[in-house]
């Protein structure tokens, strides 16, 4: 059976720190919450002159020439991102074109900050039809440009990056993506959202810039994380005859810390098991478990013939997983 395998992976994160102590728009107390609510120490920020697709290429190189892949060999290009460089074309076809991968095709999917999931099973899916060998999985997103710099409820704990994972497909190999599950729930499009700028309420109809700023509510998206994060994982292991403790490591949505120990309590698994470096980027949407699993590989936390489950939630509402064998 054809499957996509990953040969190479990569990840870029701007130069740009930004400290809790550095959000000055906030008070020393609401400061001192940052970490507590959610483990975010430091977030990356981009700078005014970068956009989403400069990312992007900055990721996407250093995925390719991890292994000098050639640019001309590539066939497809799939960025997942809900921080666009502009409301159309699709943000990958500037990828496609800076980065100089001519004969590759380049489209945006947006499941917010399940995008990756949902990018995963993509991929996936077009090699297994046997029309495609080499498609580059691509996330990045600029919410530093998409937010309310006073709303504490989202500014302090979003930043920005892209990750890079570059699928081949291979026949008869024991690794690659082995089982992928994708959910959405519609009846809660609007509980996280960027109200402003669509058909829905479009520029001119805006009551204010900040209609275009992202929004979420906060308690709901916890609720609905503690919820379908254990579901999808178990529902994803069962599927594919796979136990919890063959798992090397779980790779869910940096969004939370304590999200992400509440799932592995939930699931009896030591919290030792997920991979965590939200204290130092902050939630950078989709691009977060994709940032997280190069850094996984490259500090050696994942090794071929691993086994890692990536779990993710976000707008839509919407969640998935993904079993994969490095």
């Amino acid at each position: 059976m054809q499957r996509a395998h990953i040969l190479s992976t990569g990840s870029f994160l701007p130069d740009r720190i930004i400290s809790n102590e550095d959000l000055t728009q906030f008070s020393p107390e609401a400061r001192k919450l940052i970490a507590d609510k959610t483990g975010v120490q430091t977030r990356r920020h981009a700078n005014e002159s970068e956009c989403t697709s400069d990312l992007a290429v900055a990721a996407a190189r250093r995925c390719l020439q991890k292994i000098d892949f050639p640019l001309e060999n590539l066939q497809g290009i799939v960025l997942s991102t809900s921080s666009p460089d502009r409301m159309q074309p699709a943000t990958a076809t500037r990828v496609q074109h800076v980065l100089g991968a001519g004969n590759a095709f380049a489209f945006d999917i947006n499941s917010v900050c399940s995008g990756s999931s949902f990018g995963i099973t993509v991929v996936d899916s077009l090699i297994q039809s046997g029309k495609f060998k080499t498609i580059l999985l691509i996330a990045s997103e600029m919410y530093s440009k998409i937010l309310n710099s006073k709303d504490f409820s989202t500014y302090p704990f979003f930043g920005d990056g892209a990750g890079a994972v570059l699928f081949q497909a291979a026949d008869g190999c024991s690794g690659g993506v082995l089982h992928c599950c994708l959910e959405t729930d519609g009846s809660k499009n609007d509980t996280i959202c960027v109200p402003g700028g669509g058909t829905m309420l479009p520029f001119e109809k805006m009551p204010g810039p900040r209609s275009a700023c992202f929004r979420m509510k906060g308690e709901e998206v916890f609720a609905f994380t503690m919820d379908k994060g254990p579901k999808i994982i178990r529902r994803l292991l069962e599927e594919a005859g796979v136990a919890m403790e063959e798992v090397k490591c779980f790779i869910c949505h940096q969004a939370n810390i304590n999200i992400i120990h509440g799932i592995a309590g939930l699931l009896g698994i030591p919290n030792e098991k997920f991979f965590v470096n939200l204290d130092r980027y902050g939630n950078t949407a989709s691009a977060s478990v994709l940032i997280a699993l190069d850094e996984a590989i490259s500090q050696g936390r994942l090794v071929q013939g691993d086994l890692v489950v990536i779990a993710t939630f976000g707008g839509g509402l919407s969640w998935g997983a993904n079993l994969i064998r490095i």
